[in-house]
């Protein structure tokens, strides 16, 4: 192979893109200040990812005290995140791009306001159909998390990028987590009903806090609804490096999602015997994981991409074998879920800093691209994982994240990356 010291493919599909898919380019915002954002505010919209993300998740801990209050079985609780995830899909498919048309402040307090509704719905639900479809609203009203990065994006400057989406997804990350400590010690002592109760009152508090510290971001140009979801497919098409990224991210949440749907079943049985709080304490030593998310921003901006998404794609793999071997211990099940939790994290944040930087005034819609794979992978993650647990326990779901993964690596070698240090492979000798 050769090395060429030329323009990369990513580059030369972003032009394309600007000149044939975005018909109404939109202007970076400019009412940050010539510092960017503070970090006060950067740690608002950080803990807005963290309260709004944990929507999705305070769920998993809870699926057992679920099952038995509402009489369903350990497949048909399962559809519960699963139609979470999928409804924050649609909600990043049909809302997350309106941050490239309407003012992004109000655009966040408006889906915090709406998502309070859905929870309070969740909270009193009397039967398992209305729970279903009051998780697939949640889901779709919680995508603040994709106001908010791409937001953070467009307000630093660009040698800062990496590291403000860093501390935003750091944040949603952690509030993934959290959600489960927080979901199994509510659901323990008050039931899971109080935990969403809980929740619906985090979002009415975040909304006013976000209205009172974040500045108005208006795009200086507007965009209409129907031309903003066209450009998506054409986005899509024209940039191999968002496919690449998406789809790596998408197979490494997958595996994700597989292994805390079924942790609390595993748990409940022998030789651990425990219930929601065991999980939520698990949750709680992941964040370790997702503490390093900062710090991959950085390794990102220094232009090694490929080097730390394979890395973070291999600790993702290890981590599965670790929970294979020593999953019999509540030891080994920490450190495996230490590990995988910052395998995920290191390459979301390395994939996703990486897309931001190809076209900027469309950022919303690239992130809406990438985080639809990403959360419809985790989807399907959860959704096999049922099946794989019901089947064949443990050992079924370790080999389906394993293979989470293998796939993933297999993307990460045959995709198309740009390059490190100035060049390309451009083809064999």
């Amino acid at each position: 192979m050769r090395l060429y010291a030329v323009r990369s493919e990513w580059d030369k599909d972003a032009v394309e893109v600007k000149s044939e898919s975005v018909r109404a380019p939109v202007s970076e915002p400019t009412s940050a200040g010539s510092d960017g954002l503070s970090y006060l505010q950067l740690a608002t919209m950080a803990i807005a990812a963290a309260v709004t993300a944990a929507n999705l998740y305070y769920c998993q801990p809870l699926l057992s005290q679920i099952a038995s209050s509402l009489h369903m079985t350990a497949r048909e609780t399962a559809d519960i995140p699963m139609l979470t995830q999928v409804g924050y899909a649609l909600g990043l498919l049909f809302l997350a791009p309106l941050g490239d048309m309407v003012e992004r402040r109000g655009l966040a307090t408006a889906l915090l306001l709406i998502v309070t509704v859905s929870l309070v719905g969740t909270a009193s639900a009397p039967n398992a159909r209305v729970l279903l479809a009051t998780s697939l609203l949640t889901g779709m009203f919680s995508v603040v998390p994709q106001v908010m990065a791409p937001m953070a994006a467009a307000l630093s400057k660009p040698q800062a990028q990496g590291r403000a989406v860093g501390i935003v997804m750091g944040g949603m990350l952690i509030g993934i987590l959290l959600a489960r400590t927080v979901a199994g010690f509510v659901g323990t002592w008050f039931g899971w009903r109080a935990m969403y109760a809980v929740a619906a009152v985090m979002m009415v508090a975040m909304a006013a806090i976000l209205r009172a510290m974040l500045p108005v971001s208006r795009p200086a140009a507007r965009i209409r609804y129907r031309e903003l979801l066209s450009s998506l497919v054409p986005l899509a098409r024209k940039l191999p490096a968002l496919r690449q990224a998406a789809l790596m991210s998408g197979l490494a949440f997958g595996a994700f999602s597989a292994y805390w749907t079924t942790l609390v079943f595993f748990l409940e049985k022998p030789p651990y015997h425990y219930g929601a709080e065991m999980a939520g304490l698990l949750g709680l030593a992941g964040v370790a994981g997702a503490l390093a998310a900062p710090a991959v921003g950085v390794v990102s901006d220094r232009g090694y991409p490929r080097l730390a998404s394979g890395c973070a794609l291999l600790i993702g793999m290890i981590a599965f074998g670790l929970l294979w071997t020593v999953g019999g211990t509540i030891t080994g099940l920490a450190i495996g879920g230490i590990v995988l939790d910052l395998g995920v994290h290191a390459n979301l944040v390395t994939n996703q800093t990486r897309v931001y930087r190809l076209i900027p005034e469309a950022r919303n819609r690239i992130n809406t691209v990438f985080m639809v794979t990403y959360f419809v992978g985790g989807a399907l993650g959860t959704f096999i994982a049922g099946f794989a647990w019901s089947r064949w326990q443990w050992n079924g779901v370790c080999a389906l994240g394993a293979s989470f993964f293998g796939a993933a690596l297999v993307v990460w070698e045959f995709g198309s990356w740009e390059s490190e240090g100035g060049a390309q492979r451009a083809g064999p000798a």
